[in-house]
C-alpha cells in the first residue's frame, strides 16, 4: 500500500482501512506474545501502513480545512 493510493481514496474508505489493519496489528501482537507468529516483519509494515492511512487522513483534513 503505498500513499498515492492512498491519496486516491476517500476518507470513509481511509477510516475503514484503518480500523482493519489497525486489528490485523491486534491480532499480530497476540500471535507474537503466544509464539505463534510467522512473519516478524508483517508487524513492522503494518505499523507503517497505519502510520501512512492516518497522515493521508491528517492532510485531507487539512486541506478541507483550508
Amino acid at each position: 500500500m503505498n500513499a498515492q493510493e492512498l491519496r486516491n481514496k476517500t476518507p470513509d474508505q481511509l477510516r475503514e482501512d484503518l480500523v482493519n489493519l489497525k486489528k490485523e496489528a491486534f491480532n499480530l501482537r497476540f500471535q507474537q506474545a503466544t509464539g505463534q507468529l510467522e512473519s516478524t516483519a508483517r508487524i513492522r509494515t503494518v505499523r507503517r501502513d497505519v502510520a501512512r492511512v492516518q497522515t493521508v487522513l491528517n492532510e485531507k483534513a487539512a486541506e478541507a480545512a483550508n
